[in-house]
């Protein structure tokens, strides 16, 4: 009696959903551990983006081009994380070269409260903060200059932008000192060439 060999079945691939399954899980830890997945990348073009001051007055971020632009972008949360970088650039801007070179925008993150009364309380906070501290602070209500620059909330983001309206630096949560000396050497170059 002749047996009739079969030839080993072939070997069935993977299914497709278990790499996609992985890259979703490779793609879940980097969110978790926190890589800067959203910010803008060194060298992207800059998105054009508005805010507006406590009263209303509208700034287009390509207003400001041809000089470099400094973003801090804030929550009430996370206004400490850089108080370092800020204490730095008050002392850089009490130059008057650098006062008049660099833009400096503070941008608040206050769309948790783009609803009344809460807002005319934040407006009245943010005329205090300006003062307070002698500059502008922005006012993002609805979170579209967050979803342009594509930040994450609850976090201090620092972006530079250079006079070429390209992407100088981009970082976010507390800076450590050599990347606040990193930001502030870009700066000088713009100005100093």
């Amino acid at each position: 009696m002749d047996m009739l060999i079969r030839p080993p079945a072939p070997r069935r691939p993977r299914p497709a959903r278990l790499s996609s399954a992985a890259s979703a899980a490779a793609l879940a830890v980097a969110l978790v551990s926190g890589a800067a997945l959203a910010l803008p990348t060194v060298g992207d073009r800059a998105p054009d983006a508005r805010v507006e001051d406590a009263d209303g007055r509208e700034l287009q971020l390509k207003a400001l081009r041809g000089k470099p632009i400094l973003i801090v972008y804030e929550d009430k949360d996370s206004t400490a994380q850089n108080q370092a970088l800020k204490d730095a650039l008050a002392k850089l801007a009490k130059g008057d070269r650098y006062k008049r070179s660099i833009a400096v925008t503070a941008i608040a993150d206050v769309s948790s409260y783009d609803f009344w009364p809460a807002k005319g309380f934040v407006k009245d906070a943010i005329r205090d903060e300006s003062r307070k501290v002698g500059a502008t602070i922005y006012c993002d209500w609805d979170g579209t200059f967050r979803e342009a620059y594509r930040l994450r909330r609850g976090i201090s983001n620092v972006i530079l932008v250079g006079k070429n309206g390209q992407v100088l630096f981009a970082a976010e949560g507390k800076l450590k000192p050599e990347a606040q000396t990193r930001v502030l050497d870009l700066l000088r170059k713009e100005v100093d060439g």
